[in-house]
């Protein structure tokens, strides 16, 4: 009997990891869109339930989820050159794997300074000012 191989589900390593964070960010990235239109149309039904909501927002946890949707985006739009570099260069599929671990490069560069500075007022919040 043939042995099982070792390893995760999917077995296109870099490629398959990329391709399923790029259609998780993808589908994320649509509802924060379709609430965001939501909570803007509120403005046209009541200005005061607009202004609730609003409120709602300025909490540390919608903080930490605003730092998640800075991060979808980020990695969505780093990706898609990606994919895009693999469909119009040539020598795009070959370079494929060192063009993922080039954007994770780029998203842990651009995203843990981010990251500091989009949490800094909330974690001076939670466990007040240093100075």
């Amino acid at each position: 009997m043939p042995k099982a191989p070792a390893g995760t589900l999917y077995r296109g390593r870099e490629g398959m990891w990329s391709w399923v964070a790029h259609r998780v960010t993808g589908v994320l990235i649509f509802f924060f869109l379709f609430a965001h239109v939501l909570d803007t149309a509120l403005v046209r039904v009541s200005a005061d339930s607009y202004d609730r909501v609003i409120d709602t927002y300025k909490t540390p946890l919608v903080n930490v989820m605003e730092l998640g949707l800075v991060g979808a985006v980020l990695f969505h739009a780093l990706n898609g050159l990606r994919v895009m570099a693999i469909d119009f260069w040539d020598k795009g599929a070959r370079f494929q794997r060192q063009m993922t671990w080039a954007i994770v490069a780029v998203f842990i560069v651009v995203m843990v300074p981010g990251a500091y500075f989009m949490l800094k007022h909330t974690v001076e919040a939670i466990f007040g000012s240093a100075s």
